[in-house]
């Protein structure tokens, strides 16, 4: 406590970010940890074993509904509808209070996120226009925040904050991207009834809002419902959790000075309460003084950030560990050579590396140059470079989205040899670059 009140005030302002920025460099370390078990059991003796765990099917009822999925489609269908609801929850709190909430804050990262959804797009597309494959040109558009967090945490403090709110604010323009372009282009058959009773249930969390429900268990339980309802419409199950995000209320139950006061009461009533015992364990006066406290905490908060610091742990170092393993199992074979030279993965390659670092680079220079957007207080160009070239590390979101683009399993696994190795190319790269960058201060 005496810790946080000597604090400077950019310190507490910046905390959020901080906290954020530490779990996502300690997830991305247990991404790559679950990508190299998943990378050695596809390719050792028990590798049958591996893909008959995540082809496992699993029969759950809920209300009369009746889901009866593999493994995989569970974790790509359910466990990650909980990462894009963070991911929503990130983008919400962006654009209300953080780097996207003003025009001059929000033109950069947007600049530079589309150049990095662009440019990778049109590089894939032109080596496999008019081919089975074309469906793929979504994939090299994604930058994966956590690999690339963890990435700058390996160079420690001398990194600049600014640098790193830049490819935070960048990696969420990013994601706001793909959820779009998942939503837009990789739907198969719409049930309108569905979308009818999502559209009703989207409807209903905007009256929970306005109403002042602030109850995390009834939007979970309407949230459940949603995600039913997407994940029967053809609509990809995902989109209902960023939708599901934007639902959430953004102010708490009372106000700062309210806290302040019933706060610093409750203190004073704790302090005299001690007289029938220091232990509060023993002092059931004390007990019920904190108790008290407590709830007032959670009062202060909004739905939003109980939400986001409740889930942020789970999906750092459970959901997107568990995603890596059941996707990145790839058989590395004598056709390796084959797979690396085929359309699919030069075009993810080349998207990667070459599209992400050429897009964010230019469109950044333009936008600062065009006076459309300010350059990030004492980041070189360099050092904005060597970002770009970090962020064609697409790994998670690439993966899920080849997911959607091929139901061929060749093609699939083609593409995730595409992803693995222009990930790799852009952080070995990108690290590099960055790191002389700062070297040279």
């Amino acid at each position: 406590m005496e810790k946080d009140l000597n604090k400077t005030p950019i310190e507490k302002l910046t905390y959020p970010i901080q906290e954020f920025l530490h779990q996502q460099a300690s997830g991305g370390i247990l991404l790559i940890i679950a990508t190299v078990i998943a990378l050695a059991w596809a390719n050792s003796p028990f590798a049958e074993s591996y893909h008959h765990l995540w082809h496992t099917y699993i029969n759950i009822d809920i209300g009369g509904v009746g889901l009866n999925y593999s493994l995989h489609h569970w974790i790509n269908d359910g466990l990650m509808v909980i990462f894009f609801f963070v991911v929503g929850l990130e983008i919400k709190r962006e654009m209300l209070v953080g780097e996207l909430s003003t025009a001059k804050k929000a033109a950069l990262p947007i600049a530079a996120a589309l150049g990095g959804m662009i440019f990778p797009a049109i590089i894939y597309t032109v080596f496999n226009l008019g081919s089975e494959s074309a469906s793929g040109w979504g994939i090299p558009m994604a930058t994966d925040i956590a690999f690339v967090v963890g990435i700058l945490a390996l160079l420690g403090n001398r990194v600049p904050l600014a640098l790193k709110i830049f490819i935070l604010a960048l990696a969420i323009v990013d994601d706001l991207g793909a959820v779009l372009v998942i939503a837009i282009f990789y739907t198969s058959n719409i049930s309108l009834t569905s979308l009818m009773i999502a559209g009703g249930l989207i409807v209903l969390l905007i009256a929970m809002n306005r109403l002042g429900v602030r109850n995390l268990l009834v939007y979970t339980f309407v949230g459940i419902a949603l995600w039913l309802a997407f994940l029967k419409s053809g609509v990809h199950a995902t989109v209902a959790g960023v939708l599901l995000a934007f639902t959430i209320p953004v102010s708490s139950r009372i106000n700062t000075k309210k806290f302040k006061n019933e706060t610093e009461n409750l203190l004073k009533d704790f302090d005299n309460a001690g007289e029938h015992g220091e232990d509060v364990l023993t002092n059931s006066e004390r007990l019920s003084i904190v108790d008290k406290i407590e709830n007032n905490c959670e009062k202060i908060l909004t739905p939003l950030q109980r939400f986001e610091h409740g889930l942020h742990p789970w999906v750092s170092f459970f959901i997107m560990p568990i995603f890596a393993l059941a996707n990145a199992g790839v058989a590395v074979s004598d056709e390796l050579g084959s797979a690396l030279i085929h359309p699919v993965s030069i075009g993810i390659i080349l998207g990667l590396f070459l599209g992400k670092q050429i897009g964010i680079f230019s469109f950044s220079y333009l936008a600062v140059k065009l006076k459309l957007a300010s350059e990030p207080e004492g980041v070189s160009w360099k050092k904005i470079y060597a970002a770009s070239v970090l962020a064609g590390i697409g790994f998670t979101m690439s993966l899920f989205i080849a997911n959607l683009a091929f139901n061929s399993p060749e093609l699939l696994n083609i593409s995730k040899v595409g992803i693995l190795t222009g990930s790799l190319l852009s952080g070995i790269v990108g690290f590099m670059i960055l790191k002389s960058a700062l070297g040279k201060k």
